[in-house]
């Protein structure tokens, strides 16, 4: 699936993905292919990532963080807004 994040700064994260773990208002969830359709609004927590190899995401924000346990990437946000459809998930985050 493709995920892109977007803060006010610009493209943080273009690429597929395997699956995205997010902090919901209510909650952590995790979003994987053919998802259903989702429109939330996230609070302040961590997106994780799960992509082919970390190292093919390297070249993305140095705000993200590698955590080589569960071979993830890892951003703090503030808050955000986040909608899923057609297999491709958009995220804009504060």
């Amino acid at each position: 699936m493709l995920l892109e994040i977007v803060s006010p700064e610009g493209h943080l994260f273009k690429g597929e993905v395997t699956s995205v773990t997010v902090p919901g208002v209510n909650g952590e969830f995790q979003m994987l292919n053919h998802h259903a359709n989702i429109v939330s609004v996230l609070a302040a927590g961590d997106i994780k990532i799960a992509v082919g190899t970390l190292n093919a995401a390297a070249e993305y924000s140095p705000k993200f963080t590698r955590n080589e346990k569960e071979g993830k990437l890892v951003l703090p946000i503030k808050s955000g807004t986040l909608e899923m459809k057609d297999n491709r998930i958009i995220i804009l985050v504060d």
